[in-house]
């Protein structure tokens, strides 16, 4: 029997009486009814408020738009106090939630609605052309429009027919009979897209039990030895919630653990992040090695109050380690890089100020959490030897959705998960992460697969051949790097980009291309991608 099952855990969650996601809100708004949950721009939800209008929307959803527990609500907004409002109100009742970037193109989007089996979706307001676009391909019959201000100038009205605006969403639904929380902690409560080891994009199966698991695992590491203070703690959250990073961090824990959270509506705005930086008194944050080269190097970065900054957390993207050393020297705090991956809920293993630190790993495993270095034989790898990660814990997923073939290929009947990760464990459990899955690109914290890429490629009529690898990038961590071969020679690599931005979200579209005559094949003919990523790495190691 796994350990989780009758350790920490399963004891934590049996002494809360935990029976569902919204659990969480419940009790800190029980605790802290007056503090500040969630800030974002001007706004701000204390945790009875947050635990209200969640209440509302949990209402509105089973006695206005009519979903069962089980439905699938998509979410595709940017970071917005309507995004716990709508989450905690889903999990109240039973829906099962799908993350969704805004940023899609309408066949990512086309995609991911389709394969959820999405009925209802809330959704910027400007983002409702993408929608009706594919909607008719999708079984979304239920629309929900909001905007970037919505708490601060409420719209109660929709032009757009068959749509619902969501103040009046909440509006009605605190006018509509009380709605008792959906109870079964392996019930679904999160669908997470991920390409998983390889392929198209699918829903990896996150239940209620595997996201609270992840929640009283991180409460463990940091309340529990007292790092962290609920009365006063303030996190900056610039991180996006579709990622599952932010969402399981920045949004279920710190719920958990009673934070202050003041999201960051757009990420890539230095501006908005150092405007909050100097409002709030923060004490945490998290980001990704993109992010902080970034504030590093803009303006008013040493203007910021760096005095009650206790740490920052690395996840999502490998942290370059000159990175974190200038990030310490410049506001004495320093950074804790954390491993995890959607299928786990997603963290692993990180580490705190008073857990063990070696540079270059990622900390040590979570309570409950196994972890194995499996060699090419199948045997356990002595330790600082590489090898395949597995691993096992409570926050570990059900599986890929309505795929168990693919599902049967990365867990074992045993309950290991197969990451497709090559790492190495020294001798006191510290991680270290040699390689990522094999063909994955990762692009400021983002998964991109070449076949993706390759495929969107391959749809414009001048390519031949193309291959797609990631290469590094100071700012991003990786670039996308394509070559191709052409059928038509004048086709210039501004047109090729150009043709990407059509079928690709942004951070997908490659950053560099180069033109070969011929691209490497087997004697079969198969693309060699290997030969192309050694070549690039030599011709960087000679420079």
């Amino acid at each position: 029997m796994p350990a989780y099952q009758s350790g920490y855990v399963a004891r934590e969650i049996a002494r809360h009486a935990y029976q569902n996601l919204h659990d969480l809100l419940s009790e800190a708004s029980r605790q802290f009814p007056e503090r500040h949950a969630f800030s974002c721009g001007d706004s701000h939800l204390s945790f009875a408020e947050l635990d209200r209008l969640a209440d509302a929307f949990a209402r509105y959803l089973r006695h206005h738009a009519g979903l069962q527990p089980g439905d699938r609500l998509a979410l595709m907004l940017p970071n917005s106090l309507q995004y716990p409002i709508a989450t905690f109100g889903a999990l109240k009742a039973g829906v099962v939630l799908v993350n969704t970037n805004p940023q899609y193109t309408a066949g990512e989007l086309r995609h991911q609605l389709a394969d959820s089996g999405a009925t209802a979706i809330l959704l910027l307001d400007r983002l409702l052309p993408l929608l009706r676009a594919v909607q008719a391909d999708t079984r979304v019959t239920q629309v929900l429009l909001t905007s970037i201000d919505d708490l601060e100038n409420p719209q109660y009205d929709s032009e757009s027919a068959g749509c619902t605006r969501f103040q009046q969403a909440l509006r009605l639904g605190m006018q509509a009979p009380a709605v008792e929380t959906v109870a079964g902690l392996e019930r679904l409560a999160l669908l997470q897209y991920t390409g998983g080891t390889t392929g198209i994009s699918k829903g990896a199966m996150l239940s209620h039990f595997s996201l609270i698991a992840n929640v009283i695992q991180t409460l463990e590491l940091f309340l529990r030895p007292g790092l962290l203070e609920p009365a006063t703690d303030v996190r900056i959250s610039p991180l996006p919630l579709y990622h599952i990073m932010a969402f399981s961090t920045n949004c279920l824990s710190s719920v958990g653990m009673g934070l202050h959270t003041v999201f960051i509506r757009d990420g890539r705005n230095l501006d908005e992040i150092i405007g909050a930086m100097r409002r709030y008194p923060f004490t945490l944050m998290s980001g990704i090695n993109t992010l902080f080269v970034g504030l590093m190097n803009h303006p008013d970065f040493p203007s910021i109050d760096f005095s009650h900054l206790k740490w920052v957390t690395s996840g999502g993207a490998p942290l370059n380690r000159e990175v974190g050393r200038r990030w310490e020297a410049l506001t004495g705090a320093p950074v804790r890089e954390g491993f995890g991956l959607t299928e786990a809920s997603p963290v692993v293993s990180t580490g705190t100020l008073q857990s063990p630190y070696r540079e270059g790993y990622v900390g040590q495993a979570l309570v409950d959490t196994e972890l194995r270095i499996v060699d090419e034989e199948g045997n356990d790898a002595a330790p600082d030897q590489p090898g395949e990660l597995w691993l096992r814990g409570p926050q570990v997923m059900q599986g890929y959705w309505q795929r168990p073939e693919e599902s049967a290929q990365v867990l074992s009947e045993d309950g290991w998960l197969k990451t497709g990760d090559i790492a190495e464990l020294d001798a006191n459990g510290m991680l270290k992460i040699v390689d990522r899955k094999k063909d994955m690109i990762l692009v400021s914290g983002f998964n991109v697969f070449p076949n993706e890429v390759e495929d969107a490629v391959m749809r414009h009529p001048g390519i031949r051949e193309c291959i797609a690898i990631g290469v590094p990038d100071e700012r991003k961590g990786e670039a996308v790097k394509l070559f191709v071969s052409l059928r038509d020679t004048a086709l210039d690599p501004a047109a090729i980009i150009a043709h990407c931005r059509e079928h690709l979200t942004g951070y997908k579209v490659p950053s560099f291309i180069e033109v070969l005559d011929e691209l490497p094949k087997t004697s079969v003919g198969k693309l060699l991608r290997r030969q192309l990523r050694d070549l690039e790495i030599a011709r960087r190691t000679t420079v």
